[in-house]
């Protein structure tokens, strides 16, 4: 049920991380930051180190083709899925999938979305309910919208949850709310112990499982 997100720039930093927490994550999620600091074969090289699924988070928000031809590369690197806007379009979207499984950003974590994403969600939660992507991010920060979110979405679309510890969003909540997944940057990565870290939310989220 937890995402690392792993939104370092360092490759040496990043690769010591996730073996050090494999064992207590279910997924990788690289965005901007470590791509950009160590290039994007840091994808394929996470992924052969820790056997787990990587989770490409670039957004993509463009027109149908340039988001086929970064995708394409993307999925080459080793990305199991890319995150992806649904507001450019239904092209756009499927352009992509037409390459490897999505996770498209219905609402998202930071005060900003309830200006512009949050307004059009239930337009968002529609194309996804249409185009059945593998999942969708709602905000772990406000678990009434994940609530309402899982409501509204159709029965096998997964919910990811960003904004998990450093932004004040709580575990607890957001899965007793419908995600499925949890996204945890900052509270592992930049924790003392990272690996620590990792086993106590692990045990957290497990407790809540069986309980």
């Amino acid at each position: 049920m937890i995402v690392l997100a792993l939104d370092v720039y360092e490759r040496e930093r990043a690769l010591r991380i996730a073996e050090d927490v494999r064992e207590y994550i279910s997924m990788i999620k690289v965005n901007w930051p470590l791509i950009l600091g160590s290039g994007i074969g840091i994808i394929r090289e996470l992924k052969e180190r820790t056997g787990l699924p990587m989770i490409a988070d670039l957004k993509l928000a463009d027109i149908p083709n340039t988001n086929r031809l970064v995708a394409k590369k993307v999925f080459e690197a080793g990305a199991d899925y890319i995150i992806v806007h649904g507001f450019v379009g239904r092209d756009s979207v499927r352009a992509i999938m037409e390459l490897g499984e999505i996770i498209m950003v219905v609402e998202m974590s930071h005060p900003g979305a309830e200006e512009f994403i949050q307004p059009v969600a239930d337009k968002l939660i529609e194309i996804a309910n249409e185009i059945e992507p593998f999942g969708v991010i709602a905000p772990g920060t406000r678990p009434e919208r994940v609530r309402y979110i899982r409501k509204m979405l159709k029965k096998g679309i997964k919910i990811f949850t960003p904004g998990i510890g450093a932004q004040g969003g709580s575990a607890r909540k957001a899965l007793e709310a419908g995600a499925d997944y949890i996204i945890v940057g900052r509270r592992i990565y930049g924790a003392e112990d990272p690996r620590r870290a990792a086993e106590e939310l692990y045990k957290e989220v497990r407790a809540w499982s069986s309980g």
